[in-house]
């Protein structure tokens, strides 16, 4: 069933820092996922706390499939550079900041199998953009 969730905008709540994914928070993580396609036009990443949720937990685009990973975890980050985002939860235009382009992440699926991926350009910097939301860090 889609459940589509209202999006938190305030700032106090996006900068707490989220806890630990459990195999309690899978409707958590769907709901994730359903807002997610539900604004498809407008965002191609969010974190649980962006429908009021401080659990580790993220969705995005990964170039055209959608990927949801509980407790993400970069553990290597390689040739920074400067670029400006916006983002659905904070109202103004972008602003500015320094990404990645290449990271290795770690997490857990929705089955809870641990993962540990490379990505690349544009993929990598939407997931440093949501681990910053559950590390409490807006842009």
């Amino acid at each position: 069933m889609d459940m589509v969730q209202k999006l938190v905008h305030d700032p106090i709540l996006l900068s707490a820092k989220s806890e630990t994914a459990t195999l309690m928070d899978l409707q958590v993580a769907q709901d994730l996922l359903d807002t997610l396609m539900a604004h498809r036009d407008s965002c191609v990443g969010m974190a649980a706390n962006m429908i009021g949720v401080r659990k580790r937990i993220i969705a995005f685009d990964n170039n055209g499939t959608y990927t949801v990973m509980l407790n993400p975890e970069i553990l290597k980050k390689n040739s920074p550079y400067e670029t400006q985002e916006s983002c659905l939860s904070l109202l103004g235009g972008p602003r500015p900041c320094t990404r990645y382009q290449t990271i290795q992440v770690k997490w857990q699926t929705p089955d809870f199998q641990t993962k540990i991926q490379k990505f690349t350009g544009f993929p990598a910097q939407i997931i440093q953009h949501e681990i910053d939301h559950c590390n409490g860090i807006l842009i």
